[in-house]
């Protein structure tokens, strides 16, 4: 399985629905509104709906005045819905379900944060696919749709135009992976430093992150791995990596493998190809010359890993984000 990679019309803003059912979480609709937020930078515009324009009772006493009803669902390119309290006890409303219908079969790109899943399951959108939701819920979700295939062991799972993500924070990851789909890793990298948040979390493989962080650990390692991104170029063994944390290469391999689910090698490869995705991106090197930038060493070694994670050669890759970056400066003189 291969990361999803499209180009996007860069013609006018990305857009974005937001949809707040009884009972959103803050932390929830915030990450989906928030992330997305138009700045200069940002080629998204959002809007915040619910079933009705009005007043969304929310959750611990909260609640959301919204501006749009469900026909935002129709004028969206995404739709997000943010988990909300109780899934398990919760009806979907019947003319939620059709909207989202609606819009899935339009095209229209859907993700659903943490129990948000259990909507976008109750709308038959998940039946024979994988998804996740949040750990507490996985178990619940399974047994209500048996027909959808649930991973509670990843932080989201991108099954092209319908997401899911588990809990709270993984919100962030998973609207970081979108962007990362839309626009490239030089945006999502940018948002991400203004959030003060990981960019490397999803993982940069196939389609979904292998594992989730453990609870006890946290972010282990956190300074070896930010050491590791400014020097790719280097030569980075395990040895190097384990005598910069101060640790012996097996401790290091085995407590920077229960944090981050892959191995310290796997993740140096794909800090190495998003930061050679970044200069396809942002600047006109050579392959070859990317290729040593990334300390892949080689054109064959950066063209072979490139494709099998990416799912594309670095030349294809850069010349559908030259031409996206044609559209959007035929788009800007058009106005």
């Amino acid at each position: 399985m291969h990361a999803k990679f499209t180009s996007v019309n860069t013609l006018r803003d990305h857009r974005v629905a937001v949809l707040v059912l009884d009972g959103a979480k803050a932390l929830d609709v915030g990450i989906a509104a928030h992330v997305f937020a138009k700045r200069p930078s940002m080629p998204y515009e959002v809007r915040v709906c619910g079933e009705r324009a009005g007043t969304v009772d929310g959750w611990n006493g909260l609640a959301y005045a919204v501006s749009h009803d469900l026909e935002t669902l129709a004028w969206a390119d995404t739709v997000l819905v943010p988990g909300y309290r109780h899934p398990a006890d919760v009806t979907t409303p019947s003319t939620v379900i059709a909207a989202l219908q609606a819009a899935h079969q339009h095209g229209t790109r859907i993700a659903a944060i943490s129990t948000g899943a259990f909507t976008l399951a109750a709308a038959g959108l998940l039946d024979g696919r994988c998804a996740t939701t949040h750990w507490h819920y996985t178990r619940v979700l399974h047994e209500q749709y048996p027909h959808i295939d649930v991973d509670e062991n990843v932080l989201f799972v991108d099954a092209g135009q319908v997401l899911t993500s588990a809990g709270a924070a993984s919100g962030i990851d998973l609207c970081l992976h979108l962007i990362r789909r839309d626009h490239g890793v030089t945006l999502a990298n940018q948002v991400a430093r203004r959030l003060v948040s990981a960019p490397y979390r999803s993982g940069g493989q196939a389609q979904y992150v292998p594992r989730s962080i453990p609870e006890p650990l946290g972010d282990v390692f956190a300074a070896t791995r930010a050491w590791a991104l400014e020097h790719l170029h280097e030569d980075l063994t395990l040895t190097t990596l384990a005598r910069q944390a101060n640790v012996s290469p097996r401790t290091f391999s085995r407590r920077f493998t229960a944090d981050t689910g892959i191995t310290p090698m796997q993740w140096v490869l794909r800090a190495r190809i998003d930061h050679a995705r970044e200069l396809l991106e942002r600047t006109d090197l050579t392959v070859t010359q990317i290729a040593g930038a990334t300390g892949l060493r080689s054109d064959a070694n950066l063209r072979r890993h490139f494709g099998a994670i990416i799912g594309t050669s670095p030349t294809a890759y850069r010349a559908a984000f030259k031409e996206v970056g044609t559209a959007a400066r035929r788009g800007d003189a058009s106005t």
